[in-house]
């Protein structure tokens, strides 16, 4: 039954013909949709693949303690009741201000995605967490491993930390940097991540500190000297496991929830140029990672990017994990500190 004009009226009419209208209208519009979804797909087609990826949510707030000591920066928070203490060693070029927002505490950080949100979840699950940046680019050994032994004991001491469990995570240069110093000090547990480790032509034994190797299988070769060093810590009877941190696609969220100051329309405009100059594949799936990537010319094309920008290296450190290759993978966080608290003494 009609409810409004009768149809005997030329309004009736005249309605429905705009009514045909606007129907054709929204049909064009939503076929046109469908097309432009299909060229510039932004999400996965399978949604375990983004497991993870969102940003951890926290109500820590950073206010760090900066010490320059022994020709290297050193930079600590200590939560109220803290249950055990995790000194991190960056990989290379990474420094300790990395890991760390930029404060009135802190004015040269300024806390790059993964490494701040590792430290987030650190602080938040009640350890005491030190960073001390390589006195070079990369770390050595030899003097370094003492200077940082030095540091370690030095920062345990001052906060009264003694008697914590103690505990260590190293990325990259780092990640080689702990497996060595895991020799010099009693560690409970440690991880090591996209690194293998110093295990080569050095003998293991059963008071090595259990290990995590935490590492992405894109990186093949690094993979297999992993599984053979897993081997023989099994052999030697240490405790040993491996976490895998996978590729996934790169989404808007990707960007604007896990890097601070870059807002979800930026991020949808940075990902349609990505599609537009297949830089990802039909899925979303990096082709190459954001230090192979010409993403930074054709930001610059489309006058969305300029030399000055602060964020650039944070969304090249989301491209790399995005691809999955060689880059600080806080995506695993749970199982690292689940790693951590099982060995807990």
């Amino acid at each position: 039954m009609w409810i409004g004009v009768p149809k005997s009226s030329n309004t009736y009419y005249t309605s429905q013909k705009w009514r045909g209208i606007a129907l054709t209208t929204c049909a064009l519009i939503l076929i046109a949709t469908l097309i432009l979804f299909k060229a510039k797909p932004t999400s996965p087609s399978d949604p375990e693949a983004l497991k993870g990826t969102a940003f951890f949510p926290s109500s820590i707030q950073f206010h760090p303690s900066f010490e320059f000591m022994n020709g290297t920066e050193v930079i600590w928070q200590i939560p109220n009741s803290p249950k055990a203490a995790l000194f991190i060693a960056p990989g290379c070029t990474i420094r300790a201000s990395n890991f760390w927002d930029k404060s009135t505490f802190c004015p040269n950080c300024d806390g790059l995605p993964e490494e701040r949100a590792f430290v987030l979840q650190a602080l938040e699950r009640e350890f005491a967490v030190l960073t001390i940046s390589s006195l070079e680019e990369c770390w050595s050994f030899g003097k370094e491993l003492e200077n940082v032994e030095w540091i370690i004991k030095w920062w345990v001491r001052e906060n009264k930390l003694e008697g914590l469990p103690m505990t260590a995570l190293g990325a990259s240069s780092g990640g080689y940097f702990v497996s060595a110093l895991a020799f010099k000090m009693r560690f409970g547990s440690i991880t090591i991540m996209i690194a293998e480790g110093v295990f080569v032509n050095i003998a293991i034994g059963n008071d090595y500190p259990p290990t995590l190797f935490v590492h992405m299988p894109k990186d093949r070769i690094r993979m297999s000297n992993i599984l053979r060093n897993m081997e023989d810590f099994k052999a030697k009877g240490v405790d040993v496991k491996e976490v895998r941190c996978m590729d996934f696609p790169l989404i808007p969220n990707v960007l604007s929830d896990r890097i601070p100051g870059v807002n979800r329309s930026f991020a949808v405009k940075i990902v349609e140029v990505f599609h537009e100059k297949g830089f990802v594949d039909e899925k979303g799936y990096m082709k190459m990672d954001g230090r192979a990537s010409p993403w930074k010319e054709a930001l610059k094309e489309k006058n969305l990017l300029s030399e000055s920008d602060e964020w650039i290296k944070h969304v090249e450190e989301e491209l790399n994990l995005a691809y999955g290759y060689h880059e600080f993978c806080s995506l695993k966080s749970e199982d690292i500190f689940e790693w951590f608290d099982s060995h807990m003494k």
